[in-house]
């Protein structure tokens, strides 16, 4: 009887930790370039992940998958209209009570990013899926015609909070709906110290490094709870663009792996090509405690090298060789713009 129990406290335990993710939209009219902001802080049980390159339906699009999941689902990604999406779980706005597959959010945001171009395309698509959904969720939004908003979306309804309108430019979110049950919110503690940080550091100049320094690398606790977690597989950055401006410009900052431990990549999406490869493209195949392997997407090694993740004191260091990594891309992409 006491192994049962131990067993029954222990699966409470882990269930109730991967009830977690963190994000932010930052609207382009609160940046200093213009440009639209959006954090994912992915926690998850699958701690396997990887980027993966798709040819969809209307678009081609970069998504953050489930390394050992079927093919069809993405959890994070930017497409070539400049389209990108995320998700965070919800545990408090679901109104029903049917025996049907849940958990469908990856397969809402792989056909969105697939045909989907704007935050009315998305809005669009939730008119004309087939209900129920499958789905309890947050969808974060943000596009290249100055489109970012954040759904709260169940089985048969949502609710659209347009971040454009937002009079502080931003909107924080972890895993609970603003329109659900109250006593049903989780995540709150990590919201409390998200908006706590966007609130007091939050400066319109700010860009990816900001978001992964100051939130996903924040050790600060609240009731035993804090942003980076035992079961934090990945954080992204993406970097959206001003309206009219070339989508080719999107950068989607990638850390694969414990954002303490490892250190953020550039990657971007061009039409009509199956993405030229660098070191930045990586494949996540170990968990956070060993190593991060640099990969092609296509799965061969890349010169046979390795990125070995740090202890936490070797941060610092990992955060010299992040800055190099921008400063490089920075230098590549003023290049481009001055041929």
């Amino acid at each position: 009887m006491r192994r049962f129990l131990n067993i029954l406290i222990i699966c409470i335990l882990s269930a109730a930790q991967g009830i977690a993710c963190t994000s932010v939209i930052v609207s382009g009219k609160a940046t200093e370039s213009g440009r639209p902001l959006m954090l994912k802080h992915r926690d998850t049980d699958d701690q396997n992940n990887r980027v993966e390159y798709f040819e969809g339906e209307k678009y081609c699009f970069l998504g953050l998958v489930n390394s050992d999941a079927p093919a069809g689902e993405v959890w994070t990604g930017t497409n070539t209209a400049g389209f990108s999406i995320m998700n965070t779980a919800s545990y408090n706005f679901r109104d029903d009570t049917l025996d049907i597959p849940m958990d469908r959010e990856g397969e809402m945001m792989y056909k969105a990013l697939s045909v989907c171009a704007t935050v009315s395309d998305f809005e669009q698509l939730l008119e004309d899926y087939p209900k129920p959904m499958g789905v309890e969720a947050n969808f974060g939004i943000i596009d290249a015609h100055g489109g970012a908003a954040y759904f709260e979306v169940n089985n048969f309804r949502w609710v659209k909070y347009d971040v454009n309108e937002i009079s502080c430019g931003y909107r924080v979110v972890t895993n609970f709906c603003q329109a659900g049950r109250r006593e049903d919110y989780k995540g709150y503690e990590r919201y409390l110290i998200a908006s706590e940080v966007m609130r007091g550091e939050f400066t319109p100049d700010a860009d990816h490094r900001f978001f992964f320094n100051r939130l996903s690398r924040n050790t600060q606790e609240l009731d035993g709870q804090r942003i980076p977690r035992k079961i934090t597989s990945a954080s992204i950055v993406i970097e959206g663009v001003r309206e009219g401006e070339d989508v080719n410009d999107i950068v989607m900052w990638t850390i694969l792996g414990n954002p303490l431990t490892h250190i953020a990549y550039p990657l971007q999406v061009r039409p009509g090509t199956r993405l030229k490869m660098q070191k930045e493209q990586l494949i996540n195949k170990k968990d956070n405690s060993k190593e991060l392997n640099s990969k092609e997407l296509s799965g061969k090694e890349l010169n046979g090298k390795e990125l070995n993740s740090k202890e936490l004191n070797g941060k610092e260091l990992n955060l010299k060789k992040e800055q190099r990594i921008y400063n490089r891309f920075m230098k590549k992409k003023l290049r481009r713009k001055e041929k």
